[in-house]
């Protein structure tokens, strides 16, 4: 499964739960309600196992460039944190341990659904002022008892805005965080 597919399928199953203001985040594509349930189901049990937050794994991404995207995500059955970063004009994932916040793993984005998702994540980057990692430390303060659980950017009339999904108990909820 891909990153951008299990992003959309996670605030596609917020839509599910009647949280709302998401639209802008979830782009053109429509997944089944039937998979919704289940990624939101097999994302939401893993996370109790993280002992950092998502700002953490920002930071940590720093070495391997600057953070154009983060999330906790289940991929191919696997709970991980992955972090898309660009540097030196080469976009790569980061995968951050969610224990203890080392970087595990760096390799170069090379499936063109990615490379879109990064390279648009870039562009909105490119016109920030305004860290990813700071954008979410915002959103997590202003919804208390909430976890950040995947940070996106993005061009909304020409500026730059980051769709933050929050985790509260077992709700989500997305707000959007100016980058500018």
């Amino acid at each position: 499964m891909t990153r951008r597919k299990t992003v959309l399928m996670a605030v596609l199953g917020a839509t599910i739960l009647g949280v709302a203001g998401i639209a802008g985040f979830a782009g053109n594509n429509a997944i089944s309600a039937d998979d919704d349930d289940q990624d939101l189901e097999a994302l939401i049990k893993p996370l109790g196992a993280a002992k950092i937050s998502l700002q953490q794994g920002l930071a940590a991404s720093e070495q391997e460039g600057r953070p154009l995207s983060g999330k906790f995500e289940v991929d191919d059955g696997k709970f991980q944190l992955s972090v898309y970063t660009s540097k030196d004009g080469k976009l790569s994932e980061v995968l951050v341990d969610y224990a203890d916040g080392k970087v595990t793993k760096t390799e170069p984005i090379t499936k063109a659904d990615d490379l879109a998702a990064a390279d648009s994540q870039g562009a909105a980057m490119a016109k920030a002022t305004t860290s990813l990692k700071e954008a979410v430390d915002k959103a997590v303060t202003q919804s208390a008892s909430s976890r950040a659980v995947s940070a996106v950017p993005s061009l909304k009339d020409g500026h730059p805005v980051a769709s933050i999904v929050l985790l509260s108990g077992d709700e989500f909820k997305t707000v959007q965080q100016p980058l500018d």
